[in-house]
């Protein structure tokens, strides 16, 4: 049996159930795929739900505030994904409904090859395979692939090999027997290679290279970044700002940060590590409660803590918050 039977069959017994695979529908899909991105489906899963409970329809979703967007978004992080999922939004409704071939998926903001592909096969048909990580790993071990993963050469291997052995007519299918396969039986680490349908042609299996492969290109190194958060107390009200463009968690809220601890000011949780893709972040957090009115830096404005709740601040800046609760 071949490679493409042998998974499809496994599929059928194995297949997760999962809400976005019983429809069609275009917007439920690509909104799953947005979220699921850097995300794992149990911590994804309740997040899809809201949002489409909230906004049901890609109209809907155009129609809402940023703001309410990035708050529904708040605890996934990688909150560009956010704002890219509001703008690619509102591009459908202005282009007139969603795009039905993979070069108009393209177009849309936020959206690669392999959520092109995912969007189009599930919910049109179209013939083109997806690649991601499980995907990768799946292909380099049964067929003994040493070309790195996150190299050019690597990234056109593996698609094209992908795309050879997707059926065409049974391309959601195949792509979502492969996902399901590398993420339950072929995984990362303790792959199980003893229940394995496909251990007689496995290539990783039969030359002991199940831990080798598949190679990655070692990344640049992480770098470290320290923050130092002070939280304004003043009758009932607190400083925020919406952080700018151009840096991390572009479009989400914060309290002061400050250069220097201002006279007065009481510690409430130091040296809080937050661990990001590119860098580390550690935080300070100080609580100031002035006698006077103090005046604030630019881009920041008074608001009242009990509203506090209604502003998306990055998971960072809202553990610190949740410190300041625990120590009132």
């Amino acid at each position: 049996m071949s490679f493409t039977s042998t998974l499809l069959q496994w599929y059928r017994a194995n297949g997760r159930q999962l809400p976005w695979r019983e429809t069609r529908d275009p917007y439920a899909i690509w909104l799953s795929e947005i979220i699921l991105q850097q995300t794992r489906i149990e911590q994804g899963l309740p997040y899809w739900q809201r949002f489409m409970r909230r906004w049901p329809t890609v109209e809907a979703l155009a129609a809402a505030a940023e703001d309410d967007v990035l708050k529904e978004w708040q605890g996934l992080g990688y909150y560009s994904r956010a704002r890219n999922l509001h703008f690619a939004a509102q591009q459908v409704v202005a282009g007139g409904g969603f795009p039905t071939t993979l070069e108009g998926i393209l177009q849309l903001k936020g959206v690669g090859d392999y959520t092109a592909a995912a969007i189009g096969s599930f919910a049109f048909g179209l013939p083109a395979a997806v690649v991601d990580g499980n995907v990768y790993r799946v292909l380099a071990r049964h067929y003994g692939i040493g070309t790195p993963i996150n190299s050019s050469e690597g990234k056109k291997e593996f698609a094209a090999l992908a795309q050879q052995l997707l059926p065409a007519n049974q391309a959601a299918l195949f792509n979502q027997a492969m996902m399901d396969f590398g993420a339950t039986q072929c995984t990362p680490t303790s792959p199980r290679c003893d229940v394995c349908p496909l251990q007689e042609s496995c290539t990783a299996l039969r030359e002991g290279r199940i831990d080798q492969l598949p190679v990655k290109l070692k990344k640049l190194a992480v770098k470290e970044r320290r923050l130092l958060y002070i939280y304004i107390r003043y009758k009932g009200m607190t400083a925020l700002r919406r952080r700018p463009a151009g840096d991390i968690w572009q479009g989400l809220y914060e309290p002061w940060l400050a250069e220097r601890i201002p006279a007065g000011a009481l510690p409430v949780r130091l040296g809080v590590k937050h661990v990001l893709t590119h860098r580390i972040l550690y935080a300070d957090f100080y609580l100031w409660e002035p006698e006077e009115q103090p005046a604030l830096p630019d881009g920041y404005f008074w608001t009242e803590e009990a509203q506090l709740e209604q502003y998306a601040v990055p998971r960072l800046v809202d553990i610190l918050l949740q410190c300041l609760c625990t120590n009132k």
